[in-house]
């Protein structure tokens, strides 16, 4: 018999439905303030899962990964005094919405890490593996949530970041191996910003792939752009802030 197709929502993978997916419907959310919306969002639609595994499903410790060229203020808002959620965030600076600085901390519970512009995979990656995984591994995580802008992306018109498709490959495959070491395997993610159509394709198709356990397919026609450089100082700064 051929397996049926299921569709699950977000609130009932928290519930244990299902195990990890991505969800592509709606817009992005993660301006979105609690009165109104923001930017181009409506609804935080992160932060609405993320407070259904709190409230409904009573998990304790929940993260939220947010790899958007901007930062997300709305998410950041409703959680900064909230040590259960920890809010990871990655964006370009100084750009809209004007937040995301280093020294925002909340309670402890958000780390954030503001690359210049034109930073390159290899800042990118590095903010990943050299802040992001060990805060995360610090707070041991019982659902991930990620707020997966592609607008970072160096074909996108808006964004300025320079990150080519190998970089945001290498930040998902780090989220989903966290989530089976850490958490049973349990990481939904939401689609956030993203304008250019093949970014969008072989991102999402290598994201599709590593969640499958699949060895990503590379872009066929990969960005002509520099990596960069690490940004050591930077990453050394955005470490000691997060006090790791």
């Amino acid at each position: 018999m051929e397996p049926q197709e299921q569709q699950l929502s977000r609130s009932e993978f928290i519930a244990g439905l299902g195990r990890k997916g991505i969800s592509s419907g709606g817009v992005a959310g993660h301006h979105a303030l609690r009165g109104s919306g923001m930017g181009f969002c409506l609804f935080g639609n992160v932060a609405i899962a993320s407070h259904y595994a709190r409230q409904v499903k009573q998990l304790d410790r929940v993260l939220i990964v947010d790899w958007d060229v901007h930062h997300g203020n709305g998410t950041q808002d409703a959680f900064e005094g909230d040590p259960r959620v920890l809010y990871v965030s990655t964006h370009a600076a100084p750009f809209y919405p004007g937040t995301g600085a280093l020294e925002e901390r909340g309670a402890g519970n958000v780390v954030n890490v503001p690359l210049p512009h034109g930073a390159g995979d290899a800042a990118f990656v590095a903010a990943y593996e050299q802040v992001a995984l060990p805060a995360l591994e610090r707070h041991q995580p019982q659902f991930i949530l990620v707020s997966s802008g592609w607008d970072a992306h160096a074909r996108d018109p808006l964004g300025s970041l320079q990150v080519a498709t190998w970089g945001y490959t290498r930040a998902a495959t780090l989220a989903v191996e966290s989530a089976r070491r850490l958490c049973d395997g349990r990481i939904v993610v939401a689609l956030e910003g993203g304008y250019d159509t093949h970014a969008l394709a072989w991102c999402a198709s290598a994201l599709v792939e590593v969640l499958l356990g699949d060895a990503p397919t590379p872009d066929p026609e990969p960005a002509d752009v520099s990596p960069g450089d690490d940004l050591p100082s930077l990453i050394a700064s955005a470490r000691r802030l997060a006090g790791l």
